[in-house]
């Protein structure tokens, strides 16, 4: 199992940018299918965007998509997470999550053993 921290999350107005970042210890990082997922509150668990071993196919939920960047790099063992044109409805705590099982990575959380505890995005109206 590979372990998990993000970090980057802040309050920030409707319209400005935030850069999220998951780090992964272990060994073999590029193994790992990745994820992004968030919680809203009073809301359930909702995927955000995903990206395969090598970083060259990426997916996203159409409520980020064109707003949202995934990349991963390897080398450094870290997701990063781009957001712009953020929204009051973007306020959510954000988990990144991994597992080798799937090399394009997944849509479902359930598919991923492996999350870090979470970062919280607040966006201000």
């Amino acid at each position: 199992q590979v372990q998990l921290v993000e970090s980057g999350g802040g309050l920030v107005q409707a319209g400005g940018s935030l850069r999220l970042s998951c780090a992964a210890s272990g060994r073999s990082f590029s193994s790992y299918g990745m994820g992004w997922f968030r919680q809203g509150p009073g809301k359930e668990r909702e995927f955000v965007a995903t990206i395969s071993l090598s970083g060259g196919t990426t997916t996203y939920a159409d409520s980020v998509k064109g707003r949202f960047t995934i990349s991963r790099d390897n080398a450094k063992n870290t997701m990063y997470l781009q957001m712009n044109s953020l929204k009051p409805e973007d306020t959510a705590v954000y988990y990144c999550a991994a597992d080798p099982k799937f090399a394009y990575g997944s849509r479902r959380a359930a598919d991923f053993g492996s999350w870090g505890p979470g970062t919280l995005v607040t966006v201000s109206s």
